[in-house]
């Protein structure tokens, strides 16, 4: 390893942002974004057994020991973030999706043999600690990857995968579920092993995805980042059928000195002296997004069974038009945040989300929903709530240093699913289990006055990182001008 006094100059952000759009910017959302869809499928399986493994036949669960398995997934992915990001940082963006991604794969087949609510608490605290460290390894990735031109609408796209799994969970769980395919004790377990497969599967996409050439400069390995770009360069201008005289010109360069690490004395500098807005604004925006969608995500399952009376096994086809809506919002909105801006669409999407909450939970508290109308009611709301969601994940990938930006995700996803989500499936477990509809409703209403809270906030400290390098929206710790 070169000494920690060697500078080097470099234009590797430069040239990577410059690039046209092609087959392999493709590769990297799709072989790298698969976590999110891995997420969807988890929560949502979860969401759609709970009748099933509340049968004596099967795990014979309680509802507040439903409630306590998704914390445990939480739980797990908390502590995955924070492990395995600052890792990333350390070791590398590559060798930390490939390791995390093998957690999560082994532990979800292995949550299929649970035998009783311990066991099956223990595998999901290491399901949630692979998907939690791919969420450090895989937004530093994929910043690092995708030009800033349309780093917005990209990173609220991937996001949005989750949605995707979700749907394929709801539908598997149809099938599973039915008594006349599979019996209680087993369809559950089959259903773990979908996610299993899937990431096997994409182990494969992953072995084409290269380093980050960024996070290889500032640890001295100015050859190989140079290697890959002129690859990527190469493939591109393949791709798109250019010549390297046709691309736009690499403007800027950047100095650094190299090391092998970021001491810690300097990353709590950054993180909570030099960035103390920045990392108030990230930890508002995740504590509220994270009550908010584990609040009503997690126990929704629980709500139609309780509630609205719905048979176990149908449960997966309400959660179809959450996931619809909470897919297409990113989809059709996320180009805004690149071009109207990120402080006017996060604090917009933010508000509107929880204005939309507490309308609904009143009509809800009010019994004037039927099933139906709930889920529809919930389809919009995540329309809007998807796309704010996943600009919180957005905003702390952008806004810290290169050298500790894995880790600025895992604090920030970390500290907001601690504060505003290992507790809340827990919670509104309770609330449903007291069968009153008011009590519900302020836990409702107390996710939706967080997200009015975290539009202020974002009005008030967010960042214009639209089109803009990672560089200059904060320049690496180790720049040198």
């Amino acid at each position: 390893m070169p000494a920690r006094s060697e500078t080097v100059e470099t234009s590797v952000p430069a040239r990577l942002d410059r690039l046209p759009w092609s087959r392999w910017h493709w590769m990297v959302v799709i072989g790298l974004g698969i976590t999110w869809l891995l997420d969807g499928l988890e929560v949502t399986l979860a969401g759609s057994l709970v009748g099933m493994l509340k049968d004596p036949r099967s795990l014979g669960l309680s509802d507040t020991q439903i409630g306590v398995t998704a914390t445990a997934y939480l739980a797990g992915a908390v502590a995955g973030a924070l492990i395995f990001g600052y890792l990333t940082d350390r070791l590398g963006r590559r060798k930390l999706f490939f390791l995390t991604l093998i957690l999560y794969l082994v532990a979800t087949a292995l949550t299929a043999f649970s035998w009783n609510f311990w066991s099956f608490v223990v595998f999901r605290v290491f399901t949630g600690a692979g998907i939690g460290g791919e969420y450090a390894a895989i937004n530093s990735a994929v910043d690092e990857l995708i030009p800033a031109r349309v780093r917005g609408r990209v990173d609220l796209i991937i996001n949005s995968t989750f949605w995707i799994g979700a749907a394929v969970g709801a539908l598997a769980s149809l099938v599973l579920l039915d008594f006349g395919w599979f019996g209680p004790n087993t369809g559950w377990r089959i259903a773990f092993f979908i996610g299993a497969t899937l990431g096997c599967l994409i182990l494969f996409v992953r072995r084409h995805i290269p380093e980050s050439p960024r996070w290889l400069m500032t640890h001295g390995q100015e050859e190989e980042a140079e290697r890959i770009v002129s690859a990527i360069e190469k493939g591109v201008e393949h791709a798109v059928h250019k010549s390297a005289a046709d691309l736009p010109q690499a403007e800027g360069s950047v100095r650094l000195v190299v090391r092998d690490h970021t001491p810690w004395k300097q990353i709590f500098r950054s993180m909570f002296r030099d960035n103390r807005e920045r990392s108030l604004l990230g930890l508002t925006l995740m504590v509220a997004q994270a009550f908010f969608y584990n609040a009503v995500f997690f126990t929704y399952g629980l709500v139609l069974l309780s509630f609205y009376k719905i048979d176990a096994s149908k449960v997966g086809i309400y959660l179809l038009p959450l996931a619809l809506g909470n897919f297409c919002g990113p989809l059709l909105i996320g180009k805004l945040f690149d071009t109207i801006g990120r402080k006017p669409m996060i604090a917009a999407t933010y508000a509107t989300s929880g204005i939309l909450l507490f309308i609904t939970s009143w009509m809800f508290k009010q019994d004037m929903l039927t099933a139906h109308m709930q889920a529809a009611s919930w389809s919009v709301i995540f329309f809007i709530a998807s796309s704010a969601a996943s600009s919180a994940y957005l905003t702390v990938s952008e806004i810290f240093p290169l050298e500790i930006r894995a880790l600025a995700i895992a604090v920030f996803y970390a500290s907001g699913t601690l504060v505003g989500g290992v507790g809340a499936p827990a919670l509104f477990g309770r609330l449903i289990a007291t069968g009153s509809r008011e009590i519900l409703f302020w836990g409702y209403t107390a996710g939706a006055a967080l997200m009015l809270i975290a539009a202020a906030v974002e009005l008030w400290m967010g960042v214009a990182a639209e089109r803009q390098p990672l560089e200059k929206i904060s320049a690496p710790l180790t720049s040198r001008a």
